[in-house]
């Protein structure tokens, strides 16, 4: 299944991509939740009536191509993310390799869905691009063991953590959390793939392009956490819930490692693309 979260007269609703267009299932059946989160918390009883109003005669459908997205997920308690998650990348930005995940986190004011623009704040001149796979909780828990982590997954989306490098490495203390938290620094989406239609994470072609120039091009094998460890990892520390986000690192390619550093301007649009999950598009405008 295809889960979005659309733009319509009544707000946000969650909506179920069938063929050319996406339904939204609470207008079909009003036994469906109006969110994609609330859908997620009440189970896959829900979810399957999901599904079925979605294949209903008269469901309520907008057109693919005229609908506009939110993030998938548009209202998240948490949005965690995982620092240099990929050996290659750790390399590249000079940081020996992880024993345990790196963590920070994004507010929900960072989120956007796609196309919607990345906004390049005044007070940073180094924006940088960050293609990520997305992990989506489906079932709280905390201890989880790292052997029962995927059955608390809902299922994955294509993510963008565009990062401020002049706030995030140059502060003191290094201020990765505020570097990373801009509003709009958390592009998501278009839709969720559940698990079943993308049942290994971890053998997933990753790209990012900048105005159609290749900057990132790997695959989630390189991983050094997969995404059980860190569901595991994480739930030592708080209860993961139903619709958390977790940004699970990104690959090498990044633009301040290049030479001459490559950073956002106005104008830019980015592409991120993950096999089978889609593609996340942003355009980049000035603050």
């Amino acid at each position: 299944m295809r889960l979005a979260t659309i733009h319509t007269w009544a707000g946000p609703r969650a909506a179920v991509q069938q063929a050319d267009a996406f339904v939204d299932v609470h207008a079909t059946d009003v036994h469906v939740p109006p969110s994609v989160r609330q859908i997620l918390e009440a189970g896959p009883e829900m979810l399957a009536l999901a599904q079925h109003a979605a294949e209903r005669k008269d469901a309520v459908k907008y057109e693919s191509g005229k609908v506009k997205f939110y993030a998938p997920v548009h209202d998240p308690r948490k949005i965690v993310c995982i620092g240099l998650n990929y050996k290659d990348h750790a390399a590249e930005s000079g940081a020996p390799i992880p024993k345990e995940p790196i963590l920070f986190s994004k507010y929900a004011t960072a989120l956007i869905g796609h196309n919607e623009n990345i906004v390049i704040p005044p007070v940073s001149q180094e924006v940088d691009y960050e293609a990520e796979l997305v992990v989506v909780i489906g079932k709280a828990g905390r201890h989880i063991p790292a052997a029962a982590a995927l059955n608390h997954v809902a299922g994955y989306t294509v993510g963008h953590d565009v990062s401020a490098r002049d706030w995030q490495l140059k502060k003191d203390g290094k201020q990765w959390m505020v570097g990373k938290t801009f509003d709009t620094f958390a592009p998501a989406g278009p839709v969720l793939v559940t698990k079943d239609e993308a049942p290994d994470p971890h053998k997933l072609a990753i790209k990012l392009r900048l105005n159609g120039q290749t900057m990132q091009d790997s695959n989630t094998n390189q991983l050094i956490f997969g995404v059980g460890e860190i569901v595991a990892y994480l739930s030592q520390v708080f209860t993961l819930e139903a619709g958390d986000l977790i940004y699970t690192g990104t690959p090498p390619g990044v633009g301040f490692a290049k030479k001459p550093p490559v950073f956002l301007k106005g104008g830019d649009v980015v592409e991120v693309e993950i096999e089978g999950l889609g593609v996340l598009r942003n355009p980049v405008v000035q603050g």
